[in-house]
């Protein structure tokens, strides 16, 4: 008899689990692709390797960055642009493996400038790196762009050449890695807060927990606005839903950043309540 409850306690435990797992949605993520122009004006100048570079990090890049948010069951495949072409837009929407969400990002700017100059009888370099990133969102059922996003780096930075040629180069790859993440992380945190904007789970005293944890852009001492959502805004022309308005309630210190949320103080309130959505103060 004990065995047989515990079973059926099993069993009930799994089937009230389930729908829980289940409210994970499902994101696809291109390729990152370079834009035509921008890898024909690399190849005349001569930084079509630092670009391809670039591009490739960032490719695996996002998909960790994606995957550290804890938001998304991620679907990555090398072939998807293969997928999209073989399913094609039809009167029931894209499909892409039963996905919810598509992002297809792409680099549509690059310039890398390397000067050499000679200050206090030593030879030095200055490398300045520029590197702009589109990420477009859609929703994988009906095909409609959710979002477009851009993304700019700019990087400059001064080294000492007193090595050899591979000591150079492994500074280079190290700067190209550093720029990969930083955009990676970027487009990671605008997907996040397009599909799921950040909001207060729980409010206990003057402290607020926010559902957003490491790897979400997120860092103890930010302060952070809350906004209470009211009436729904609707087009006149179209017909389609811009959103609700939105009332600055307070602000909120970061105070502990853990994987799965953080928690900071109430600093202004004017009506914080779970539920708020918040935004990084400008």
């Amino acid at each position: 008899m004990k065995i047989k409850i515990s079973l059926l306690a099993l069993a009930l435990g799994l089937l009230f689990a389930a729908p829980l797992q289940a409210q994970r949605k499902v994101l696809a993520v291109g390729n990152v692709k370079i834009n035509p122009s921008v890898e024909t004006a690399a190849k005349a100048e001569g930084t079509l390797l630092p670009l391809q570079r670039v591009t490739e990090a960032i490719d695996g890049q996002l998909i960790d960055a994606l995957n550290g948010t804890r938001k998304f069951e991620i679907i990555a495949r090398s072939d998807l642009d293969s997928l999209l072409e073989e399913g094609g837009f039809t009167g029931e929407g894209l499909q892409v493996g039963g996905s919810d969400y598509l992002v297809v990002p792409a680099v549509d700017d690059f310039q890398d400038i390397v000067e050499t100059f000679s200050a206090n009888g030593r030879q030095a370099t200055k490398r300045t790196i520029r590197l702009g990133m589109v990420a477009r969102i859609y929703d994988s059922q009906s095909g409609k762009l959710i979002e477009s996003a851009n993304f700019q780096f700019n990087n400059r930075e001064a080294k000492n050449i007193l090595g050899s040629v591979q000591r150079k180069g492994e500074y280079s790859a190290a700067l190209l890695r550093q720029i990969a993440e930083e955009m990676a992380e970027k487009c990671a945190n605008r997907v996040v807060d397009v599909i799921y904007p950040a909001r207060i789970i729980a409010v206990t005293g003057p402290q607020a927990t926010i559902n957003r944890g490491d790897g979400t852009g997120i860092e103890s001492g930010q302060l952070w606005d809350a906004y209470a959502l009211g009436e729904e805004l609707i087009d006149p022309d179209t017909g389609e839903s811009l959103g609700r308005t939105e009332v600055k309630v307070g602000t909120i210190r970061i105070d502990r950043v853990t994987p799965k949320f953080s928690t900071g103080t109430i600093t202004e309130n004017f009506g914080v309540s779970k539920g708020a959505v918040v935004r990084m103060a400008q």
